[in-house]
């Protein structure tokens, strides 16, 4: 016959193991951020993706997102654990001032939340994000916005040299931050007409003139229709407006703005200067004319090839693991070039 005191033992019993269980499935929730990190730096440590020679944490929240490394203790240890391991290196390797891949290993780097503008540039912020990680990186990444006007951003690139990293500048076409639309007054076709000509060839005289190994990029993720330089704002599916009747218009003139921008800085022998090529995971929209492969400028004028990862940034989104995405990615990337391959852009939200 069961006793009371039984019944009281099995009930206590009942409670704490839905408690435990309970605990668990919330610690798994909260702890999904940090299983994608290490799923993100395992996959690469493994040896699957072999061009990928260097990865860059978006240190930043968007929004009401949670992207940044310590949104969480979890996430953050995730992240400090990842980045110990040897594979992971803080000196870059470089040839006549450009940045050419490491002997072994992947350079570590980030952009170190220079602000909603992205352009907020303070030597505390680098020092803080690596005392953070407890991880230096090899450069710090932020925008050149050119809003009113086209200028060198010679301040942040003297704060960024000063702490020893490697100023890694993206030049952002766009008069405002809004997104999702064409811009007023860069268009790709008013680059390639010269109208920026004058003020490009500045800013490449004032590259030249730091005399130090500069990476730039122009055009970031342009394969996602939230920036202007994306095709569906310069031509998108056309074909019979611009260049060559075979190829979309839309892709073709950011393909030659961006060797037209490439071109100016060669001609002042801005030869600092390391070009990327970045692009988001996924095209947005998913259509022919909008295929990575239609905005690539070449091998001749481009340097690395990088991309962009990222997990949901809001938690109703669809989740996929760091190695699920460039699985999607990779194969396209070492079918377009050899050059090495960046993830210039990871990071993923805190999901509930």
């Amino acid at each position: 016959m069961t006793t009371d005191k039984t019944v009281r033992i099995i009930i206590f019993s009942l409670v704490l193991i839905t408690s435990i269980s309970c605990n668990k499935d919330e610690q798994i929730r909260e702890n999904k951020k940090a299983e994608w990190i290490e799923n993100a730096f395992s996959s690469l440590e493994s040896g699957k993706y072999p061009k990928v020679k260097a990865v860059s944490w978006w240190h930043e929240n968007f929004g009401n997102s949670l992207l940044k490394v310590n949104s969480s203790a979890e996430s953050l240890n995730a992240y400090k654990n990842a980045v110990s391991s040897l594979t992971f290196i803080t000196s870059p390797n470089l040839d006549s001032n450009k940045l050419i891949e490491p002997l072994s290993g992947i350079y570590h780097s980030a952009y170190p939340d220079f602000g909603g503008t992205e352009d907020i540039v303070s030597t505390s912020r680098i020092v803080d994000f690596e005392t953070l990680v407890n991880k230096n990186i090899v450069w710090a990444y932020f925008s050149n916005n050119w809003y009113d006007n086209i200028h060198f951003p010679i301040a942040e690139v003297n704060t960024i040299q000063s702490v020893g990293k490697l100023p890694f500048i993206r030049m952002m076409s766009r008069t405002d931050f809004d997104e999702g639309g064409p811009d007023s007054n860069y268009t790709m076709q008013k680059i390639l007409n010269g109208d920026f000509d004058t003020e490009l060839t500045q800013w490449a005289i004032d590259a030249k003139n730091t005399n130090i190994p500069l990476l730039v990029e122009f055009g970031t993720e342009v394969n996602g229709n939230w920036f202007p330089w994306n095709a569906q704002y310069n031509g998108a599916g056309e074909t019979t407006g611009y260049g060559n009747p075979n190829i979309y218009d839309g892709a073709e003139r950011f393909r030659d703005a961006y060797r037209h921008i490439i071109e100016i800085c060669n001609t002042i022998e801005a030869n600092n200067i390391t070009w990327f090529f970045h692009v988001d995971a996924y095209s947005e929209p998913n259509t022919a004319w909008n295929k990575i492969i239609n905005y690539y400028p070449g091998d001749n004028y481009i340097d690395w090839l990088g991309v962009s990862i990222y997990g949901p940034q809001k938690s109703d989104e669809e989740y996929q693991e760091f190695s699920e995405i460039l699985d999607d990615v990779y194969p396209t990337l070492i079918n377009l070039s050899d050059k090495p391959i960046a993830i210039l852009e990871f990071a993923i939200t805190e999901i509930e």
